[in-house]
């Protein structure tokens, strides 16, 4: 029964390579996504430290993003 599924009636090399190639390329996607992430993160967080206490503290205010960034940064240090 389990080599039907796997052969699907001679159609089964088809299936399976196609459902590999767009696992391989959604995982692609993710991880540049999440390195590109990361990437952007650090360069805030190298900006906000050359900032001075008045304009971190306004920032910090006004922008959800930096507010989440911070965050994460803080739990992952």
């Amino acid at each position: 029964m389990i080599s039907n599924f796997i052969i699907m009636d001679g159609y089964g090399l088809y299936v399976w390579l196609s459902f590999g190639v767009a696992l391989f390329s959604c995982m692609v996607v993710y991880f540049k996504t999440k390195k590109t992430l990361k990437k952007y993160e650090q360069e805030f967080l190298t900006e906000l430290q050359t900032l001075t206490l008045e304009e971190k503290t306004k920032v910090l205010k006004t922008s959800k993003v930096a507010q989440q960034i911070l965050a994460t940064s803080s739990k992952v240090n």
